[in-house]
């Protein structure tokens, strides 16, 4: 099997030649094959390994059989997961079609357990394709480095052309800006007390621009579960003498969104502020805005739900960022095959349970 591509058979393997006996492309597909049908752990890779052997033999040599879940764990906590996210970014731009004004939301999860006591918490800071489902690329926080710093490492790996980049109010910085706007894309920022300044002028201009009438607005509204939610957008330009005067490569508008809930007979309301590189359009900032907000249900709560993330305790070296990759993989595999109805958790079972239909969900046929 030439897994995922090819893009992860390029990957050094760091092992020392005197008694190796698996291919590591060996133990990275029997990994992502069973990952992809239920297996949360290295113990149940090997289990799973061992009852679909003959199976597996059919796209990856396995010529010492199924290696043991010691085996897989130390592979895993050996590999650099620089390579292992290189890899993944490179698979994932090239498997999922990219179009102009895709909204790909750039946010972090920290990985809970995955660590020893007294130890800073692993933080992974992932790209998510709101329209495709698809994660398109990961990078995992170096020791005593915040999310802020991993961002631009992430959007390194990624061809940025035409999307439009989404973070929150931790991402928004002068130099993720530029880094986007050289990079052919739009962004857009939450604002919060980090750019107090920016926040100010964005609520003078918006307010400024809605005194003119010179302001583009966009409503929605839900039902449902016994809430009612009505959001309003508006957008208004950054004045040109405003632009000559702030480092904010391409700020073109900003952004007020109004949201309006009832439940229970109780409203609140609650008003948000953004910066962006995107020409005055409500509808499009709705967009964006709803497309960050689906990071944390389409992502981080499949990945806690469906794969366990939140519990595993995988702590050694680079396991707990190289199984991150795999298990964001297997997500955006399981998403992206829509022959069968159902969740990723429902979908993991049919794996499970139907080896072909596993060989669908990795497109092996």
């Amino acid at each position: 099997m030439a897994l995922l591509g090819g893009h992860f058979d390029l990957i050094p393997d760091p092992r020392r030649d005197h008694g190796k006996r698996h291919a590591l492309s060996d133990i990275f597909g029997l990994a992502l094959c069973a990952i992809t049908a239920g297996a949360d752990s290295f113990l149940a890779i090997e289990a799973f390994g061992k009852a679909r052997l003959d199976w597996l033999r059919r796209w990856l040599p396995l010529t010492h059989g199924v290696p043991s879940h010691d085996t897989v764990r130390r592979v895993f906590a050996l590999v650099d997961r620089r390579h292992f996210e290189r890899s993944f970014a490179a698979w994932a731009q090239e498997a999922f079609r990219k179009t102009d004004g895709r909204v790909v939301a750039v946010d972090g999860k920290r990985l809970r357990r995955a660590r020893d006591a007294g130890e800073p918490m692993l933080t992974v800071v992932s790209a998510w394709a709101t329209e495709a489902g698809a994660a398109l690329g990961q990078v995992t926080t170096d020791d005593g480095e915040g999310e802020v710093s991993a961002v631009p490492r992430l959007l390194a790996l990624l061809d940025l052309s035409g999307c439009i980049v989404t973070t929150d109010a931790a991402g928004c910085q002068t130099d993720i800006a530029k880094q986007i706007v050289d990079g052919g894309g739009d962004y857009v920022f939450g604002l919060k007390g980090n750019q107090a300044g920016l926040r100010e002028q964005a609520e003078r201009w918006m307010m400024e621009a809605t005194l003119s009438g010179d302001v583009d607005a966009f409503e929605t509204s839900e039902r449902g579960h016994g809430r009612v939610e009505t959001r309003r957008y508006w957008s208004a330009a950054v004045p040109d003498e405003a632009l000559r005067r702030l480092l904010w490569a391409g700020l073109t508008s900003v952004g007020m969104v109004e949201s309006t809930r009832t439940v229970g007979g109780k409203t609140s309301t609650e008003q948000r502020y953004f910066a962006t590189s995107l020409a005055v359009d409500a509808e499009t900032l709705a967009r964006s805005v709803r497309g960050h907000w689906g990071v944390e249900n389409g992502l981080h709560w499949s990945l806690d739900v469906s794969f366990g993330e939140d519990a595993s305790r995988t702590r050694t070296d680079h396991a707990a960022a190289n199984l991150a990759v795999a298990r964001r993989v297997a997500l955006t595999l399981l998403r992206a095959e829509t022959t069968a109805e159902g969740g990723a958790p429902t979908k993991r079972m049919r794996c499970a349970w139907d080896a072909d239909y596993l060989a669908t969900v990795l497109r092996l046929e």
